[in-house]
């Protein structure tokens, strides 16, 4: 499996909040135009990556995000700080304090997310969740025209720094594990997919946009229509102490892949679903089952844009999503990697995913 961890550690270094992707696109595109049968980058940055099969066979659409949540400089103000507003979803009391990047035409500026400092706060006022308007940053201007001059200008896309770290034995700790580790996943298969086990095409798309309304999906999933589609995504564990973890939800890290069966984005076709868990029967991958109403991925998206496409989600537990320190299992990831492969081998032994098929 070192492939896919190399294909995992370049991925994160990238940088690619969501609508500034590039980075990612580029790397994925140079190396998936080495092996695919078909590689291009659409209009909005979805990068297309098609396998041919040497039979028959219906046509497979999985989608990983590219994107990562981040920012965008709102407003520069006249003291040179930076106002901000959110590419995707995050959590205020994660952002304080954390390194960033502007990325601007001349070049990385680095700075770091501010707040009003606790000695200036009553004991009440510092139990209370600092808000995202009352966050800003430092990029150490000491005026408008000192940001100006440092290259930096309203609409460029804010980062985190990355920073990545081994925890434990087996876990890894970065930003945009949502999603670059489901990209790695599917990178690796695409790659490593034996042609000759292939009946059908296969076509790997890697979406823009997913965090801000899985908008590079809606747009892929209309213009090629599936027999069947997976999305591979990240997903919240809930294993971490309570009463911050929701009772009842149930994922764990280090206990397998998860098969989704729900979010609030789509309902699993239950051929789809069953599918996933005969090969993870078959092949002795460990699997969690997921029934989790707080998120959704690009399957939300490609089952009904597509045209009615049968579709099913493969996820990564992850601990503390869409902050700087999102955190995998490689376990996980493995077991992610393997039933994912293990499904495109075996489609040639459905005869299809239709609704009334089960």
């Amino acid at each position: 499996m070192e492939r896919l961890e190399e294909n995992l550690m370049k991925l994160i270094h990238l940088t690619g909040p969501c609508g500034f992707e590039h980075e990612v696109a580029r790397a994925i595109y140079e190396q998936a135009r080495m092996f695919a049968d078909e590689c291009r980058v659409d209009g909005l940055g979805n990068v297309w990556v098609g396998i041919n099969g040497a039979k028959d066979g219906p046509t497979l659409m999985v989608a990983a995000h590219m994107d990562e949540v981040g920012f965008m400089v709102k407003t520069i103000e006249a003291n040179g700080f930076l106002r901000l507003e959110q590419l995707g979803g995050h959590d205020p009391r994660t952002v304080v304090g954390q390194d960033v990047i502007v990325l601007t035409e001349n070049g990385r500026v680095p700075g770091v997310v501010g707040t009003l400092s606790v000695h200036f706060l009553r004991y009440d006022d510092a139990a209370r969740a600092p808000k995202f308007h009352e966050l800003y940053v430092d990029c150490g201007a000491t005026s408008r025209e000192h940001a100006h001059a440092m290259g930096i200008r309203v609409g460029q896309a804010v980062a985190y720094e990355p920073s990545v770290r081994r925890i434990g034995e087996t876990r890894i700790a970065s930003k945009s594990l949502d999603d670059r580790a489901g990209c790695a996943v599917l990178l690796t298969a695409l790659e490593a997919m034996d042609r000759a086990q292939l009946h059908g095409t296969v076509w790997g798309l890697f979406s823009v946009q997913e965090e801000v309304g899985l908008r590079g999906a809606k747009a892929a999933a209309a213009a090629l229509h599936a027999d069947v589609a997976l999305a591979i995504d990240t997903t919240a564990a809930s294993d971490t102490p309570p009463p911050h973890a929701p009772v009842g939800h149930g994922l764990a890290l280090g206990q397998g892949a998860a098969i989704k069966a729900m979010d609030f984005s789509l309902i699993s076709s239950l051929s789809v679903r069953r599918f996933l868990e005969r090969v993870a029967s078959e092949r002795g991958i460990p699997v969690q089952t997921e029934v989790f109403a707080g998120i959704g991925t690009d399957a939300g998206a490609l089952h009904m844009e597509g045209g009615a496409i049968p579709s099913g989600v493969i996820s990564i537990p992850s601990r503390y999503t869409h902050s700087p320190i999102e955190m995998i299992d490689l376990n996980d990831l493995h077991g992610c990697y393997r039933l994912l492969l293990g499904f495109m081998e075996a489609m040639h032994s459905v005869e299809d995913f239709s609704f009334l098929s089960e």
